[in-house]
């Protein structure tokens, strides 16, 4: 079965396993995450289970219609978060319910989905990777592209040329992470190696899907 649960990347730290190794870890602090509704593919069509999260402990101050509304139903607090992941099988999920890091207790690896730092609008040497042209004076290339024009046909620019823009903020799932450790008093997940985003990113841990060594 599935399992995800939402949290916060607080940073990176390193701790020592069991053979004495320093181990580079990230430092999730995960739940706990109340359910707010229970989808079955009789009233929506799929099996699914929607979850929330408030990532500093509180309701939102100024909650809107529809947080307000799921929250009432299952009879929680209304969450700055909310986001829903598929079930296959039989399963124990109740409206109001949470879910806790407690649940990965028998789980040894996991995937991180987040969402990565923001570079803002570079160009296409760190956009890209591209080699540029000579670092001597008067070459008059140094950063930039090249041509970038298909002279008079087709006379536009095709789809997809890479070109200087906005760099990052884009969704990126780190799979096959080994769990380290987990602190249940501080709702703390400690996984080897680093994750996508900058602290205080609002990402998701979840059931590796692809690894041999799932629970």
């Amino acid at each position: 079965m599935n399992l995800e649960i939402i949290g916060k990347k607080l940073g990176m730290s390193q701790v020592y396993d069991e053979n004495n190794n320093l181990v580079p870890v990230t430092i999730i602090e995960a739940g706990p995450c109340p359910i707010l509704q229970i989808k079955s593919s009789d009233t929506d069509g799929y099996e699914a289970v929607q979850i929330g999260y408030n990532p500093r402990g509180k309701a939102p101050n100024k909650p809107n219609k529809c947080q307000v509304g799921k929250a009432k139903k299952a009879n929680v607090e209304p969450q700055h978060v909310s986001q829903e992941f598929r079930l296959t099988g039989e399963h124990s999920f109740e409206p109001g319910s949470s879910l806790t890091v407690d649940m990965f207790n028998d789980v040894q690896m996991v995937d991180v989905v987040s969402t990565t730092k923001g570079k803002g609008f570079q160009g296409v040497v760190k956009r890209w990777n591209f080699g540029g042209g000579p670092a001597s004076h008067g070459s008059m290339f140094h950063r930039r592209g090249g041509s970038y024009g298909l002279c008079q046909w087709p006379g536009r620019v095709f789809k997809n040329k890479k070109m200087p823009g906005h760099t990052g903020t884009v969704q990126r799932t780190t799979q096959n992470l080994k769990l380290v450790k987990i602190l249940p008093e501080k709702n703390i997940l400690l996984i080897k190696g680093s994750v996508p985003g900058s602290k205080g990113t609002i990402l998701t841990v979840r059931v590796a899907k692809k690894t041999k060594v799932s629970s």
